[in-house]
């Protein structure tokens, strides 16, 4: 029986986002060999983003198909459908409806294309490659502009009877709370523990501590990271942001370990350099909120993989996890 040269195999791994698209060559270790970008909202036809992203990529294929075989493209988008490999109703991209987006980029490329969302592809990366290596039952908090999830079970990723299990980010965490700004409901996570409820939350809380350092700031300059710059100043105000957000993270992380008994919860995200600002509460709440049975069980861990790549890395690990 003769063996694969791994090394010789390479994946092509795609995060589409509403402003851009970012791609790269990655490799069995997880290396990026080389990557590029692309303005996802230039186009406002599928076809013709599909045509510029192939004139950027091509000549990456060329380059590196000399020596290594392609095994194959992996996307990571919003409202990925890994059964179908399709885009369906993404609120945040230019193109609307049901888009057969696995199917029209096979023919493009000529290999084949696995799709999922992309905090999917996110726990795909750390499966493969980061934090999550080893590990049978995790879940995933991508803790950005929203907040995504990937639930890993018995090592695989739950999709659900229609491909878009793991929406836990639009779960409720305060019934008839904030209404979320896009999708109407009322006290979803992502209301509260994105970057974009962190603002709402320092904007609301400013507004009620006239001495607050966050009053220094213009309305529109107030996000994630200011509120991180005037609590590392020791504002309490601020620090009192985070453990609000904390609070209801925490909350919620306690409902999801009692759905799937999870030996990790890894984050990940732009709102995870607040460190222990928002970690400290998250774990206090979980902990509290938990059935004894499950305390002191569950390590929340960052994410091992580097952010600017990450999003190409768990995509391109849709290729290989079979």
């Amino acid at each position: 029986m003769s063996l694969i040269d791994l090394s010789k195999h390479v994946a092509l791994g795609i995060d589409i986002g509403g402003t851009n698209t970012k791609f790269g060559v990655v490799n069995h270790r997880g290396e990026v060999l080389e990557k590029g970008n692309l303005r996802t909202d230039a186009y406002e036809k599928v076809e013709d983003f599909i045509d510029a992203l192939y004139q950027k990529i091509h000549p990456l294929i060329e380059r590196h198909g000399k020596e290594k075989n392609f095994d194959g493209i992996g996307v990571g988008a919003p409202n990925g459908n890994y059964y179908k490999g399709t885009i369906e109703q993404a609120p945040n991209l230019p193109w609307k409806g049901v888009i057969p987006f696995g199917e029209m980029m096979t023919t493009k490329f000529n290999m084949p294309c696995t799709i999922t969302n992309d905090a999917n592809a996110a726990a795909f990366g750390e499966m493969l490659f980061g934090a999550a290596r080893g590990m049978k039952d995790f879940i995933m908090i991508t803790l950005g502009t929203g907040v995504g999830s990937g639930i890993v079970a018995s090592g695989k990723l739950i999709y659900g009877h229609d491909g878009f299990a793991g929406e836990l980010g639009h779960t409720i965490v305060k019934p008839g709370g904030r209404k979320h700004w896009s999708t109407g409901s009322e006290g979803s996570l992502e209301a509260y523990a994105s970057a974009t409820g962190i603002a709402i939350t320092a904007k609301k809380m400013r507004a009620e501590f006239p001495e607050s350092m966050l009053n220094q700031y213009l309305e529109e300059s107030i996000n994630s990271k200011t509120v991180h710059e005037c609590a590392l100043k020791g504002d309490p105000i601020a620090i009192e942001v985070f453990r609000y957000t904390g609070q209801k993270l925490g909350e919620a992380l306690a409902n999801f370990v009692m759905f799937s008994s999870p030996e990790a919860i890894l984050l990940f995200g732009g709102v995870i350099k607040a460190g222990d600002f928002i970690i400290k509460p998250a774990k206090l709440y979980m902990e509290r909120n938990l059935l004894p049975i499950f305390r002191n069980k569950v390590k929340l861990v960052f994410s091992e993989l580097d952010e600017a790549d990450a999003a190409i890395l768990g995509a391109s690990a849709l290729v290989w996890e079979k």
